[in-house]
């Protein structure tokens, strides 16, 4: 170029919506056929995964299978963390599966190394016709996984012309320079595939810049191994909220694809030599365009050969590793399972000191709900996450004592037993059944709200929480009189647990109306707080509800008695 040779300007905006636009396609059309065959084929793959993995490397061939069909190995590894988290897998069976869904993803690289322009727009013509043609189910999806096929290659076609200016780009190729250090080339992939939530999207971008000489083989191989990092974020995301025996799944995805990636980072010269000797070149050309002609195919071969050889390194390891998961990762510590205080068994055999016992055992049951209950709204308000899960786990002690109370009552039940007898029992099953209710509301949707209340930031008004917790106080004191009076079987503490409701509604009307006033106000986080204000007073009056429930249980008790 002459010195008075203008500079070089690259239309940024058009590069932006071209790489924008063609990725946009590649995933769209990627997830139409996983979408589909996952809609064709889905049950009998996910019975492959669940039947074919008693043998490691069997497990391999499944996995990769499934892979390569679904076209993503994270779809594989949340099926996979599914499986194991419901028990219907062992650790140790899904790490052969893990490792050969490694493998199944390589044959998108392989896809997409190829010049596919021309496939492009006949593909989603044909795929369009079957799909809409189609009478039946399975040719509309088949239809759908053509159409996507065309969209993925539509989109690479689009990306490669968006960024063929950057060839002759300076900025640009100065910028790349800086991935020939593998480090910062590897995190570069790994933050994309995270963002992306797609190895495939990433690796079809390297491929794309290959294919226009705008990327070397080395700085190539590092991204694709960051990828293979970067696709575990989603096998981590599926495992939140699961038991330990999922989580263990999802760590063994993120150490293959870490491991492998940290064996092959010091090799990355080696792996490039071999991928050159063994894929096809053109040493007729020269510069950027041999480059462009054979990168590609490099790249696809270097990143199926990686993870072969992962798989065959790592496959004699799995027992090794299942157990070193389950020594790093234990399972939590169960709550002891509970021991009713009053049922005695042989109590069953006289009906009416049987009921006296359950009587009793509703009694603990109702201290156990009590506790939840006072805890709880200050929890909500105000509560740290721990706390509020804590609230939620003494749910599963609450659920045991009802479970027990309403077997015992069933046995006593089976006995020959009065007309009063039986109507005692129903009225405890009533009771019991209100309490458990109650326990459920605290551990579902209160604790929901105070999490809710966390992850939105917001911040009760001290009039809000004043009148909230003089409600909360209310509540509370009917269901102390409605315990008393279940008992005690004391009719003028259940009246005065019913007669309580005016009160109540009145409280309700202030918070409406206060709610109402904060509505209007300034704050950018109003409409937040109003709800998470609306449904506290809407749970907390539920079970108020239920605290009439077992005072109504004691007073038509007394009635029928009379």
């Amino acid at each position: 170029m002459s010195p008075d040779a203008p500079a070089l300007t690259i239309d940024l905006w058009a590069l932006a919506a071209g790489l924008a636009g063609g990725l946009a396609l590649f995933l769209f059309g990627l997830e139409r056929l996983t979408a589909s065959l996952k809609a064709v084929a889905g049950d009998e793959l996910r019975r492959a995964l669940r039947r074919l993995t008693a043998h490691r490397l069997l497990g391999v061939a499944v996995g990769a299978f499934v892979t390569a069909v679904v076209q993503s190995s994270s779809v594989t590894t949340v099926i996979l963390v599914g499986f194991v988290g419901a028990g219907l897998m062992t650790l140790s069976q899904s790490l052969g599966v893990i490792i050969g869904a490694n493998i199944g993803t390589t044959l998108t690289a392989q896809i997409v190394a190829f010049d596919v322009e021309a496939l492009a727009l006949p593909l989603i013509a044909a795929g369009f016709a079957i799909a809409v043609l189609g009478r039946r189910e399975a040719p509309r999806q088949w239809g759908a996984a053509v159409m996507g096929v065309g969209f993925v290659f539509f989109g690479m076609s689009l990306m490669s012309g968006a960024v063929a200016p950057l060839r002759d780009w300076p900025p640009f190729a100065d910028a790349m320079v800086g991935l020939e250090r593998p480090l910062l080339a590897v995190a570069l992939g790994a933050a994309v595939t995270a963002v992306l939530q797609s190895s495939a999207a990433t690796i079809a971008i390297v491929i794309t810049l290959a294919s226009q000489g705008l990327i070397g083989l080395e700085a190539g191989i590092a991204v694709t191994l960051g990828a293979n990092i970067g696709t575990c974020v989603t096998a981590l995301l599926a495992s939140l909220g699961r038991n330990r025996a999922a989580v263990r799944t999802a760590f063994a995805h993120v150490l293959f694809n870490l491991g492998g990636a940290a064996l092959w980072l010091p090799f990355i010269v080696l792996l490039a030599d071999t991928v050159t000797a063994i894929s096809p070149t053109y040493p007729e050309l020269g510069g950027p365009v041999r480059l462009a002609a054979e990168v590609p195919r490099q790249l696809a071969n270097a990143h199926t050969l990686f993870n072969l050889a992962n798989a065959l390194i790592f496959i004699g390891l799995v027992g090794p590793i299942a157990r070193g998961l389950q020594r790093l990762l234990p399972d939590l510590p169960t709550a002891a399972p509970i021991t009713p205080a009053y049922l005695e068994p042989r109590l069953v055999e006289t009906p009416a000191l049987g009921l006296e016992a359950a009587r009793r055992e509703v009694g603990v049951l109702g201290r156990e709900v009590r506790n939840m209950l006072v805890e709880i709204m200050p929890a909500v308000v105000h509560g740290s996450r721990s706390r509020l899960l804590d609230l939620a786990a003494r749910d599963a002690r609450v659920d045991a004592r009802h479970q027990a109370i309403v077997e015992y009552l069933r046995r006593i039940g089976s006995k020959a037993i009065t007309a009063n007898q039986a109507q005692e029992m129903l009225q405890l099953i009533r009771i019991a059944n209100a309490l458990e209710s109650i326990g459920d509301l605290v551990e579902t949707d209160l604790v929901k709200l105070g999490l809710d209340r966390l992850e939105e930031a917001v911040e009760v008004s001290p009039g809000t929480r004043g009148l909230l917790e003089r409600y909360h106080a209310t509540v509370l004191e009917a269901f102390d009189l409605a315990m008393t009076a279940a008992l005690e079987n004391d009719t003028d503490k259940a009246a005065r647990a019913r007669a309580m409701k005016p009160a109540v509604k009145a409280l309700e009307r202030e918070i409406h109306r206060r709610g109402a006033e904060r509505l209007l106000a300034a704050d950018p986080n109003r409409f937040h707080t109003y709800n998470r204000e609306m449904e506290s007073l809407e749970r907390l009056k539920r079970i108020f509800s239920l605290a009439r429930i077992v005072a109504k249980a004691v007073m038509e008790a007394d009635a029928e008695e009379e």
